[in-house]
């Protein structure tokens, strides 16, 4: 695939009270779990923005020989900052080497950017899937899961989307985006709600993680 994945991890877990996304998750971390599935639905090229907890995210993600890059405002930041600082490390710069073996060939030209949630592991290699090869198949510049009605993770931008999304500043929103660009989204029904669910709290934690 032609497509590369940013995980958007730069995150401050307040609401958990501890990093999240190091909190354990079967043999592995909740990130770790994410990471996983992004691979085994078939995307080798995978970007972590990290935030807090840096160092040890940071070392999690080198076990799984992926890409990071830091956001250094990510305690003031909001998704969009997040979003912006993935989609400019995956464009080609004369100034910036393109680490990733599998698009030195072509340049670095990517087709389109996976966004996921990094505090999603209950995400399904299935709903990645899909959501890809929908894109690949239908040619829509953005590919959107839903479950009743709502908008859920992970999602795809096509390229020549990317610019227009490194021109917005704040207040605007990701959800701003979307909705002015309601006809350009392809939805793909879910019958599970994964798609929706993330990790914010100890008690979402307690209640999704997998049973030992």
């Amino acid at each position: 695939m032609n497509i590369s994945a940013i995980i958007l991890a730069a995150g401050q877990s307040k609401r958990m009270g501890q990093p999240k996304l190091l909190l354990p998750w079967g043999n592995t971390s909740v990130l770790g779990k994410v990471i996983e599935t992004i691979q085994s639905a078939g995307i080798e090229d995978i970007l972590v923005v990290t935030g807090g907890a840096k160092d040890e995210v940071e070392q999690l993600i080198a076990n799984y020989k992926v890409r990071g890059t830091h956001n250094q405002d990510y305690a003031s930041n909001e998704m969009l900052e997040s979003i912006q600082l993935g989609l400019q490390e995956l464009l080609p710069s004369p100034t910036r080497r393109d680490t990733s073996p599998i698009f030195k060939e072509n340049g670095g030209e990517r087709e389109g950017a996976l966004i996921c949630l990094g505090d999603q592991p209950q995400v399904k290699e299935r709903s990645v899937r899909v959501v890809c090869e929908m894109f690949l198949a239908q040619k829509s510049s953005i590919v959107v899961p839903s479950y009743q009605m709502r908008r859920g993770h992970p999602w795809l931008l096509a390229r020549e989307l990317w610019g227009e999304v490194l021109q917005m500043r704040a207040p605007e929103s990701m959800r701003d985006f979307l909705n002015k660009h309601g006809d350009d989204i392809f939805y793909i029904e879910h019958d599970s709600p994964d798609i929706l669910q993330d990790l914010d709290t100890p008690e979402d934690y307690l209640k999704h993680k997998p049973q030992q």
